[in-house]
């Protein structure tokens, strides 16, 4: 390319500088009114009447116990999702079958399924007076307005999540490696552990980041299904509800940055996994280049 079609090309997709500047200030302005500025806000509330009181206030029994379901149905969920991610995504990228398509279907389902939906879903399957309700209860057995019903309702809305990030990665890296190993005569564990992980893995790693996050900040489907017992099925989003609805903003806003805390981990964790991921996509072309 030449050098005069070069600064043609550069001077056609360059902007003025005030267009630039613009642009940047509205980004920036954007950024800081409603991203920044909550946040803060949060965390500005939850200290309003000091250290003490604020942690008074995350270690209340019930907002220890919100917690702790919290962590309980995203412990159950999450390597739930990751098998089933890893298992639809393997099927879907190196077979043929029939039902394919559904399949990926299927997956997409909770991302427009509003999650209240969802949670009216599990009532109607699980209920007292749903479909199954009657044989759990001669059972003894409770699901709705219990912590079964609660681990449902977040499987249901974060399993797209794994599937979601390894299909599209699978699908790039395509099946050559999968067909050389197994000429070689590895069996399907060995191929997985040894061919297909290592290649997936910071992959794999986002879609867990994501799909926790999202287990643990649940409101909507885990709302419909809990029942709002306090210390019982109340997780952190349904405590902060209830501490707000009760005026008790300061302990709201305390459960709430927990929350918050929660969001800027699982930034940080997003973007070193998207670095790692780029970095060892990139890695190959690299080293083509220097030979």
């Amino acid at each position: 390319m030449s050098l005069t079609t070069r600064f043609e090309r550069s001077a056609a997709t360059s902007e003025p500088a005030l267009i630039k500047a613009l642009i940047l200030c509205l980004s920036l302005s954007f950024f800081g009114v409603f991203l920044l500025l909550p946040l803060l806000s949060v965390f500005t509330e939850a200290l309003h009447k000091g250290v003490i009181y604020y942690f008074n206030a995350i270690t209340e029994p019930d907002t220890w116990s919100a917690m702790q379901l919290t962590l309980l149905a995203a412990a159950i969920a999450v390597p739930l999702n990751l098998i089933f991610g890893v298992a639809a995504s393997w099927a879907i990228t190196k077979f043929d079958f029939v039902g394919k398509h559904l399949l990926i279907t299927l997956i997409d389902l909770p991302f427009s399924v509003s999650p209240v939906i969802a949670g009216l879903i599990f009532v109607l399957v699980f209920g007292a007076q749903g479909w199954f309700g009657s044989w759990f209860l001669d059972n003894d057995l409770q699901i709705i307005f219990a912590v079964p019903g609660i681990v449902l309702a977040t499987i249901f809305v974060t399993f797209p999540f794994v599937a979601r990030e390894l299909i599209p990665l699978m699908e790039a890296q395509g099946r050559e490696e999968e067909e050389a190993a197994a000429v070689l005569g590895a069996n399907g564990w060995q191929t997985f552990w040894y061919v297909t992980l290592p290649n997936i893995k910071w992959g794999l790693l986002y879609g867990v980041i994501l799909c926790n996050a999202r287990a643990m900040g649940e409101f909507g489907a885990v709302s419909v299904v809990s029942g709002h017992i306090r210390g019982y099925t109340n997780t952190i989003p349904l405590q902060v509800e209830i501490l707000y609805n009760e005026y008790n903003y300061v302990a709201a806003f305390a459960v709430a940055s927990l929350l918050a805390l929660l969001a800027l981990l699982t930034l940080i964790a997003k973007s070193y996994v998207e670095w790692r991921l780029k970095k060892e996509t990139n890695a190959p072309s690299a080293i083509e280049g220097t030979i």
